[in-house]
């Protein structure tokens, strides 16, 4: 009886083992399993062209999703960081264009110029969504979903319906440049990531919103300003859909007002694919960034097995739909 009770107890410590392993590194083995599977079916996915390829195309829906993890980390929600991306994109193409279309006089205008006015364009529309979220406490749902419209309308509206080509190679240069042969998106990307790794693991302000997000009434109680908190994510996650934005325009040579459609989802599925908890508290940037890289690699490897795009939609809303389901399992499990 002894000895099964050992072999018993052992089995559970076991169980035990696994789980945590599961819990702390389940989405870094799923990347790489991912890739073992798909260089097995495929010889051209472990080339460095294509890898080079997946990383570029990952590093949009990668900045986008850092912020929407600052975002999320507090219990909100942001669908507007693809209607946010094109009119930051258009706004900041209009002023690095030789052509008219846009009106704005004396264009070209340097690049700099140009991607600051595209990120200031950003951070309004993110404050404007963070202040109506913490001084009127709407949803953030309902918030963002009428700036996901709002954003859009002016984007249209801008640019008159009408693309902005004609961008200067100095502007081109952010989203098609290589340093040391690496692409410069790429490098945007790891840039972004180790700011917000460092903000979220190190500063106040990291603490400050993993302890709203936690438990919000708390968090007041110990001194935290919940509604300064919940502004600031907001102003971040607008600030790194307007850098998305401009990247995606600089990379495609034009100022688009149809870019950014259904970037959010994407967005938000990289972050929970990744682990990070909707319902706040719990995640990180780093689950984030594994969470992009399998969505990018899917994407990837199903369009080098000729599979049709619309099931790429389908695997990733099962994606979605299971990593929620094991969050609430999780924290079922805590309570």
């Amino acid at each position: 009886m002894s000895a099964t009770r050992i072999e018993s107890g052992q089995r559970m410590a076991g169980a035990r083992v696994a789980v945590q392993y599961m819990k702390r590194y389940g989405i870094v083995t799923a990347f790489f399993a991912l890739c073992i599977v798909l260089s097995f079916v495929s010889d051209y996915f472990l080339t460095v062209g294509n890898i080079v390829n997946v990383l570029r195309q990952t590093s949009i829906n990668g900045v986008l999703a850092i912020g929407m993890t600052f975002v999320i980390l507090t219990r909100g929600i942001d669908l507007s960081v693809g209607s946010v991306a094109a009119l930051a994109g258009i706004v900041a193409t209009s002023f690095a264009t030789r052509s008219a279309i846009a009106g704005i006089p004396g264009a070209p205008y340097p690049a700099l110029l140009a991607i600051a006015v595209g990120l200031l364009v950003g951070l309004i529309s993110g404050g404007v969504s963070g202040s109506i979220v913490t001084r009127f406490r709407v949803p953030p749902f309902v918030v963002t979903l009428g700036m996901l419209s709002t954003a859009r309308g002016l984007t249209l509206l801008y640019a008159g319906g009408r693309p902005i080509p004609n961008l200067t190679p100095q502007f081109r240069w952010i989203g098609t440049a290589e340093v040391v042969g690496i692409p410069l998106p790429i490098l945007v990307l790891v840039l972004v990531f180790g700011i917000a790794w460092w903000v979220l693991g190190y500063t106040r302000f990291g603490r400050q919103v993993y302890a709203t997000g936690g438990n919000p009434r708390a968090a007041t109680s110990s001194g935290i300003n919940v509604s300064r908190v919940r502004l600031l994510v907001y102003l971040i996650s607008g600030g790194l859909a307007a850098l998305a934005g401009i990247m995606l325009a600089a990379r495609t040579g034009s100022g688009l007002t149809q870019a950014g459609i259904s970037y959010e989802l994407d967005a938000i599925a990289a972050v929970v694919i990744g682990g990070t908890s909707l319902s706040g508290g719990v995640g990180g940037v780093t689950g984030t960034l594994f969470g992009a890289l399998i969505i990018g690699v899917m994407n990837n490897g199903l369009d080098l097995l000729g599979v049709d795009s619309n099931y790429q939609q389908i695997f990733k809303g099962l994606m979605i739909v299971g990593a929620v389901m094991l969050d609430s399992a999780r924290r079922g499990e805590a309570h």
